[in-house]
């Protein structure tokens, strides 16, 4: 069976490179009726909160992205206790106690005499009488992994062949001082016991992915197969996290956004696929090709979703929407013809309140002064109340017979008068909805 997983660490709101990663995994696992896991890293006490946990579960699920198994990593320590246990019995897993600024100089060293400022691994060579000399003045060490000089190579599912010279990257920590297992380790041992089989990410995993083939193979495991996505950058090329915050879910989310539309754009960013809109999971599922996906950096613009979300309203019938026109307080008489007549000029549903405001409290008119003349003799002429159908095309015939008014001349400065628009609904359609008209002729 085919199991995958997304695993956010619940220090921050999701963002839209997160859903990116969660959204491939997810489309994985149910394209071949699989397992989709949700597994929380939060081994860091200090930095993760329930309030974030909270808040990724809530914008998943308001996307449709519903997991099969939630893990938390707080729950599985004893997991990685003997992990670690079984790395330190094979001579795998050892202790170091050199300070930060102690690091720092060996790398500039290393620099400086044209090699790479990789670890070198001199606490290999510690006695156990100067472990116990050093963790009295200093404290516990870190506890690194130590790498098996080698290339480790795979097949990615994006970027093709991938070789890393494990011998050009320092030992990694997988345990901090204070005792708290690293994202490299936990990881790991999940995978492993959670049987993952494809794991989907942002290529600035790569490294992390060949160390971890190796602690994989060390545990025992089974490598999963692995798929680097490319990283977002924002509309210009600029870095993506510096955007990060207009681009959290809940904020798209309170915009407006439709799930849809911001599912169907990710579906097709970064391949040269041209992004359409899908009107539900199964057809995006049945869509999505991870093979299409390139390796260079993509380009992000939340306005695009605006546009999106709009295509996918325009596709909605009445139904779908009218508890929410409901609650605007449309008359259930006028409801159905509200939404067919709106549907095709709003971005978010949070554009109806406002097409509803000018039909039943009336628009300010908008009216050039070289038109105030022309309009006030439409307005003469304007029937009485109530509208239907065919009031627009019987008014502006007669207006176009008083004033010789023709085309844009006519249509737009009555458009403004009546709407305060100068876009929007057919106006035929418009008429019978209008509740007040606040233009009056002068």
């Amino acid at each position: 069976m085919t199991i995958t997983r997304f695993a956010p660490s619940p220090t921050g709101h999701l963002h839209v490179g997160n859903l990116r990663t969660a959204l491939m995994n997810f489309l994985i696992a149910r394209k071949v009726t699989g397992q989709f896991i949700l597994r929380l890293d939060d081994t860091d006490r200090e930095r993760s909160k329930t309030a974030f946990s909270d808040s990724i579960r809530e914008d998943l699920n308001w996307l449709g992205l519903h997991w099969d198994r939630l893990e938390r990593q707080s729950d599985r320590l004893e997991r990685y206790l003997k992990a670690a246990d079984q790395l330190r019995a094979m001579g795998r897993l050892y202790e170091a106690f050199e300070t930060p600024s102690e690091l720092e100089l060996k790398r500039k060293k290393q620099r400086n005499m044209g090699r790479p400022p990789v670890y070198d691994r001199a606490a290999l060579s510690l006695t156990e009488a100067e472990k116990t000399a050093l963790r009295s003045e200093r404290g516990n060490g870190v506890w690194r992994f130590k790498l098996d000089h080698e290339r480790v190579t795979w097949i990615d599912g994006i970027l093709g062949e991938v070789s890393i010279d494990t011998a050009s990257l320092s030992d990694p920590v997988l345990i901090r001082r204070d005792g708290q297992f690293l994202y490299t380790l936990a990881s790991v041992v999940d995978d492993i016991e959670m049987k993952i089989t494809d794991v989907v990410r942002g290529s600035d995993h790569v490294t992390n992915t060949a160390i971890q083939c190796q602690i994989i193979r060390a545990l025992g495991g089974s490598v999963p197969r692995f798929a680097h996505h490319s990283l977002l950058t924002g509309p210009k090329g600029e870095p993506f996290a510096k955007r990060v915050g207009a681009n959290a879910l809940r904020v798209l989310r309170q915009t407006g956004i439709e799930p849809m539309a911001l599912l169907s754009l990710l579906a097709r960013l970064g391949t040269s696929d041209p992004v359409v809109v899908y009107q539900n999971l199964t057809e995006l599922v049945d869509e999505f090709d991870i093979s299409r996906f390139g390796a260079s950096a993509t380009k992000f613009d939340e306005q695009l979703l605006f546009p999106l979300s709009g295509k996918y309203l325009q596709t909605l019938a009445f139904e779908a929407v009218a508890a929410e026109i409901k609650q605007l307080g449309v008359p259930e008489s006028l409801a159905e013809k509200f939404w067919l007549t709106t549907r095709g000029n709003i971005s978010t549903k949070q554009d109806l309140a406002t097409w509803w405001l000018i039909f039943r409290d009336g628009a300010d008119p908008e009216i050039a002064e070289e038109d105030r003349e022309f309009v006030n003799v439409a307005l003469e002429i304007l029937p009485e109340r109530p509208f239907d159908e065919n009031t627009w095309a019987n008014w502006t015939r007669d207006v176009k017979e008083k004033t010789d008014r023709r085309g844009r001349g006519l249509f737009m400065p009555l458009r403004k008068a009546l709407t305060g628009q100068s876009s929007g609904p057919d106006m035929g359609a418009v008429m019978p909805l209008l509740q007040v008209i606040k233009a009056k002729a002068l």
